[in-house]
């Protein structure tokens, strides 16, 4: 049985509200809460939604960048071990899940575990030009974590003149400084960097959404190119959904802190049992040809305060198919077909 590379277990952050001087605090923010993510190894899985939906955030904590509130998260762990740590925190059996954690949690390891792991849990962050740093040379900007996880001094330049060259690079660029590039070149930057040390898990958190459209399809030709030569396994978060549907196997869809769809691309595009809310991602999408464009159908309203999410369903203040039971109940992740989850009382 396959192990799953990446396994998030009830998932929540909160951020605690702002203290002031007079009054109550502000409430929390539920960045996300309560996610059940697999992934497994050598896939590209899309994390797809509205900006501030928690996508960022979800991110960064599958590599435990941030900690979360409630949950944990699993690394190469056996599918069979990974149901019994979810059926065991359930209900609340100790002696076996504590085993389970010191084995396979990121959560529960201490930071000198954490950074030896490091390595092969890595990030490429969504602003290039805010991501490197402006005093380095790009020679030490990419011996950085060469020097940090013990690769020895003389296979540096080696390795860098090979990453700069993966990337679409020159040898020449490694004497130059970051606000010499330009976005696409800084970004690809920012790839050599991440992928230095074969980092078995890539989380890209939206590497193309700063740069122009030409360039865009660059960096996303090398991100397939560079999967398909080292066979990492890339989390992409966008919020464009065309993006997504190229690079990604499986798309989860996140709304205000909740995935409410997880399924192939086929799935997503074809299937009836779809989610509303990615219908109206779908909707949304420009249509280049004007004799084949519909009229999009517009969700109603803002998109609610993470502060106060809407009881049950948290799509239902703007969800076509709502009724009463939407706001006393919160729907579940149910498998509608082999590999298609809906959380949705009415799909």
């Amino acid at each position: 049985m396959e192990d799953v590379l990446i396994g998030a277990t009830g998932l929540t952050k909160s951020f605690a509200g702002r203290e002031r001087f007079l009054g109550r605090a502000d409430a929390p923010v539920h960045a996300f809460d309560s996610i059940d993510l697999d992934i497994l190894p050598g896939e590209t899985i899309g994390l797809v939604g509205e900006s501030g939906c928690g996508k960022t955030t979800l991110g960064k904590s599958l590599i435990n960048l941030i900690a979360p509130t409630e949950g944990d998260v699993f690394y190469r762990i056996p599918r069979d071990v990974l149901t019994e740590a979810r059926r065991l925190r359930a209900s609340g059996d100790g002696a076996r899940l504590t085993e389970i954690e010191r084995r396979h949690s990121l959560v529960h390891r201490g930071p000198r575990a954490m950074r030896r792991l490091r390595k092969e849990l890595q990030i490429v962050l969504q602003d290039p030009f805010s991501a490197l740093n402006p005093r380095m040379l790009v020679r030490d900007i990419l011996r950085e974590p060469m020097r940090t996880h013990g690769i020895p001094p003389e296979e540096w330049m080696d390795r860098s003149v090979a990453l700069l060259r993966r990337v679409g690079l020159h040898e020449d660029h490694l004497w130059r400084y970051p606000h010499e590039f330009s976005g696409g070149q800084r970004q690809r930057i920012c790839i050599a960097r991440a992928i230095a040390l074969d980092p078995r898990f890539l989380v890209l958190d939206e590497p193309t959404s700063a740069l122009d459209v030409s360039v865009q399809a660059q960096i996303l030709n090398l991100l397939r190119r560079l999967r398909r030569e080292q066979n990492t396994t890339f989390l992409f978060i966008s919020h464009d959904l065309r993006v997504v549907r190229f690079m990604a196997d499986r798309i989860a869809v996140m709304y205000l802190g909740k995935i409410v769809e997880i399924g192939s691309k086929h799935h997503l595009t074809s299937s009836p049992s779809r989610h509303p809310y990615t219908e109206a991602l779908l909707d949304a999408v420009p249509e280049p040809d004007p004799f084949s464009r519909e009229t999009a159908n517009l969700l109603p309203g803002e998109l609610p305060s993470a502060r106060h999410p809407p009881s049950g369903c948290r799509f239902r203040t703007r969800c076509p198919l709502a009724q009463a039971v939407c706001a006393e109940k919160e729907p579940p992740l149910v498998e509608r077909e082999p590999g298609h989850l809906v959380a949705c009382h009415f799909r």
